[in-house]
């Protein structure tokens, strides 16, 4: 039977005509050509081993944006959520990223310092967030805006940079937070200013200059009666994104050996889900919390 078998594969082999038989030789260079050169001119842009590769998005041009789309002023829930829905999206389809944060028109996520996704490249990086996180914000968008059309797709630029300890890592982090209560802080007062006060845009601006915090608070609790420590922390601390379990309850059919048709029953399942937190990152507290994110190993 063997010895059959071995003459049926030499005269098949017999059979295969020269060129063929040159490329299956060849194997994996069966695709090569001679323009295959053009390679060469690739930028290598792979990001430094044992690092932290954060991908930032910022929404392009989004001041017109909110305008064209009628956003509520300082803050519009219905986007925030957006956004964070967005990003959730992300992180489930690249789980590499361990935690993000989010503010306003931006996100911010971070990979593992052992991600060996797309070989490190961050061009790869950059894309793959940007194009996940755009499609779905068109995607989810009547489902936070039900009376509002979207009039044109937004645009969102990203970029990468790599942090190479963890301490550098979690003063990124607090950066973006920081940046978050002052930018949350003084569009707070202006818009105050201009709604309530009946200033306008160039008026509140000419107001606000040079102002501190201190100053801004006063404005608000001494004008308006607002205490802005009272606002929702998802303005003044943005959205954090983390790794939790979470209990899923769906009903699903059961039958039973005895019985004939099955029953109906709630079942309780454990996830692994993005869970968004509006706390602060800036103290420790939150970090001695979650050791998880930072302690690979």
């Amino acid at each position: 039977m063997w010895a059959s078998c071995n003459v049926k594969v030499c005269n098949c082999w017999a059979a295969t005509s020269v060129p063929l038989r040159r490329c299956l030789k060849l194997g994996t260079t069966m695709a090569k050509s001679k323009f295959e050169y053009v390679r060469n001119f690739e930028a290598d842009d792979t990001c430094l081993a044992h690092c932290w590769v954060v991908v930032r998005l910022d929404g392009r041009n989004f001041h017109r944006f909110a305008e064209k789309h009628n956003f509520a002023k300082p803050n519009d829930s219905r986007a925030l959520h957006l956004m964070t829905k967005c990003a959730q999206t992300v992180m489930k389809e690249l789980e590499d990223i361990v935690i993000a944060y989010g503010q306003s028109d931006e996100y911010s996520f971070v990979f593992k310092r052992k991600s060996n996704w797309f070989k490190r490249r961050a061009s790869k990086f950059m894309t793959h967030v940007a194009s996940q996180f755009a499609s779905s914000y068109v995607f989810y968008w009547r489902d936070y805006f039900e009376d509002q059309p979207l009039l044109y797709p937004p645009g969102f630029d990203g970029r990468v940079i790599v942090y190479p300890s963890n301490q550098t890592l979690k003063d990124y982090l607090s950066w973006r937070q920081a940046d978050c209560h002052i930018n949350n802080l003084y569009n707070t007062v202006f818009w105050a200013l201009v709604q309530q006060s009946g200033l306008t845009p160039v008026q509140a601006q000419e107001r606000l200059q040079g102002t501190l915090a201190a100053d801004k608070n006063e404005i608000l609790f001494s004008e308006f009666n607002i205490n802005y420590n009272n606002e929702p922390l998802m303005y003044r601390k943005g959205t954090v994104l983390i790794w939790q379990k979470v209990g899923e309850v769906t009903t699903k059919e059961v039958k039973l050996p005895a019985e004939m048709e099955g029953k109906k029953m709630a079942v309780t399942r454990t996830r692994t889900k993005p869970v968004p937190l509006y706390c602060d990152i800036i103290g420790d507290a939150f970090w001695k919390e979650h050791p998880e994110i930072l302690d690979e190993d």
